[in-house]
């Protein structure tokens, strides 16, 4: 039974990817974990064991906690959080009833290591369009979204990515990146296990756009027109990036909820012409 406290899987879907979704908190156990180390997208790994350290620091946001089952451990450190003035509820059937409905699952081993602040850093080139934009939405939406970007002259990736712990990715020769006719936004799709209708239906449109191949979808020509804009409007690289999450939320919001909805002028006329008399 589900109460005003829980969020069902099929309610909680809804909700991934896009702007409005909560901040997940798994509190498996290690034993658990280790049965299917994978995470819901974007969740941070916590223990119940010490939530009275951590709970604050997620003060103002809504945050759903799932344990294994959900039972007791994401019960209660969820009344936990609400006791700090968290709006928490827990996920109803925890991180079982989640994979059982087919709900999406990060793989986490091919991730970089985190910092002192649990965040994955990235670097890449400077001046992005579109891969290098795609490839930070896609993370920060489904991965981490605490996730830090680093743009940097293209002749000093390398050295970045080994000076700062960094993962160097859309550079030739490193293991984010090209693969054949697929793009670096394909391969973290492939690799983090993030395979969907919608996701796979973006990435068409982004390996389109950002190989130019713009038969491959007739939406890339816009998205396309649409990335370099952007790329021109913004002389600061991060700036570019805040202002492109909104287009790659648009793009997937349309790939996942209105592919088949269509638009016709004017409307009294085009569903009257729909009438049979």
């Amino acid at each position: 039974m589900s109460f005003n406290t829980q969020i069902t899987p099929a309610q909680l879907s809804r909700l991934v990817g896009t702007p409005d979704a909560p901040t997940l908190i798994d509190v498996r156990i290690p034993d658990d974990v280790a049965l299917d180390p994978r995470i819901l997208p974007a969740a941070h790994q916590r223990s119940h064991e010490n939530v009275a350290d951590w709970a604050r620091d997620h003060a103002g946001r809504r945050v759903v906690v799932t344990c294994q089952r959900g039972l007791k451990l994401s019960e209660g450190v969820a009344a936990w959080l609400r006791h700090e003035g968290v709006v928490a509820e827990n996920l109803e059937g925890g991180f079982e009833a989640w994979r059982d409905a087919g709900g999406l699952l990060v793989s986490t081993d091919k991730l970089p290591p985190r910092d002192a602040s649990g965040r994955t850093l990235w670097v890449t080139r400077a001046r992005p369009k579109v891969d290098r934009i795609a490839c930070p939405w896609l993370i920060r939406r489904f991965v981490d979204p605490d996730a830090v970007f680093l743009f940097v002259a293209a002749s000093e990736v390398a050295a970045v990515a080994d000076r700062f712990g960094a993962a160097p990715f859309d550079i030739d020769g490193v293991f984010w990146s090209h693969r054949g006719e697929r793009c670096t936004f394909d391969i973290m799709i492939e690799e983090f296990g993030l395979e969907s209708p919608a996701l796979d239906r973006l990435a068409e449109i982004v390996r389109a756009a950002d190989t130019a191949r713009l038969d491959l979808a007739p939406q890339a020509a816009g998205f396309l027109a649409a990335s370099l804009g952007l790329s021109r409007m913004f002389k600061d690289d991060l700036a570019q990036l805040d202002a492109g999450m909104l287009l790659y939320d648009a793009f997937y919001r349309w790939c996942r909820d209105a592919s088949a909805e269509t638009h016709n002028w004017p409307a009294a006329k085009a569903s009257s012409e729909g009438k049979t008399p």
